[in-house]
């Protein structure tokens, strides 16, 4: 059976080889990474049937390794069981990395860099947060709608007492570059391969959640829009 395994792999390999000589070299690495992941795991299951548990276990966390498996994502069911237990969304700018709980729509934020660089959002009093504010007016632009969306669930009625705007949920900003597939999966809550089923579930609950009529900010609607029609091209 090993020997079988390994002329599989051989041939696997030779495979690849041959059709991937002019592929992008990220494409090639990461398709010899998955031909290893699958034979770790079988070589794994035939270490277990001979008893070898503790070299099955080492081969078998190399293979989930490098099949992208984790905790947090495992195939089948056990995929469906992580879904269950709670998605969170996330939108990054160069300051702030926010996460929106699909469930309860609560919104949460990492400040990456400057003053307050590694703290939470949370754990900010109004003057910090203020300055966090001002500090992402001057440097970074599109932190600005997401702390605003943060504002909205934490301080009731500021929009009413800033400026004297009462119309800023219904803002849109504008956003530089074009979103790619890591960011709308990242969005949307989602792991990369998602199905357009689980597009369109995750973009509906984000919507009941974000929309301005739904004390939203039309920034984060207009973003997790973007999302799903760009992984809804992907079926296309």
């Amino acid at each position: 059976m090993m020997l079988l395994l390994g002329i599989m792999a051989v041939a696997l390999l030779w495979w690849l080889g041959k059709n991937y000589t002019r592929a992008d070299p990220k494409v090639l690495a990461k398709s010899l990474k998955t031909v290893a992941g699958i034979a770790a795991l079988g070589t794994a299951v035939l270490l277990v049937v001979k008893g070898r548990i503790d070299m099955a276990l080492l081969l078998g966390g190399f293979g989930a390794w490098a099949l992208g498996w984790s905790a947090l994502n495992l195939p089948g069911p056990w995929r469906k069981l992580q879904q269950a237990g709670g998605r969170f969304s996330r939108i990054r700018s160069a300051m702030i990395e926010m996460e929106i709980d699909h469930a309860s729509g609560a919104v949460e934020g990492t400040i990456l860099v400057g003053a307050f660089a590694g703290r939470r959002l949370s754990s900010l009093d109004p003057q910090s947060l203020r300055r966090l504010y001002d500090e992402c007016s001057a440097h970074d632009p599109q932190g600005v709608p997401l702390l605003e969306a943060y504002f909205d669930r934490r301080f009731a009625g500021w929009r009413e007492n800033a400026h004297g705007d009462r119309d800023t949920r219904t803002r849109t900003h504008a956003h530089s570059g074009v979103m790619t597939k890591e960011e709308a999966y990242q969005i949307l809550g989602l792991q990369p391969g998602a199905s357009l089923d689980e597009i369109r579930k995750a973009h509906r609950t984000l919507m009941k959640k974000l929309h301005p009529d739904q004390g939203g900010t039309a920034y984060l609607a207009a973003r997790v829009n973007e999302a799903r029609e760009v992984l809804l091209g992907r079926h296309r």
